[in-house]
């Protein structure tokens, strides 16, 4: 998947019911960072390593990012 926009990145963690605090600890990145990438118009910035980092911490929390495919990126929870 190409970068997640911030605003992906923040409706995953909100659908997968974590704070920024609690992102921040699962992915080893500080809370400043995730308000910078939430924060973020367009792809989320940061350094690649952190944004790899929040976007796998979501992914065990059960988000699956959806590419742009023509009708808009997004995110999902996958089925149990």
């Amino acid at each position: 998947m190409d970068k997640p926009t911030g605003r992906q990145i923040a409706a995953a963690r909100t659908l997968a019911g974590l704070t920024q605090p609690e992102l921040a600890e699962r992915s080893k990145v500080s809370v400043p960072t995730i308000k910078r990438m939430e924060g973020s118009d367009g792809p989320a910035v940061g350094m690649a390593n952190n944004v790899d980092a929040v976007c796998r911490a979501l992914a065990s929390a059960g988000v699956e990012f959806i590419p742009e495919n023509g009708g808009g990126a997004g995110v999902r929870l996958r089925k149990p």
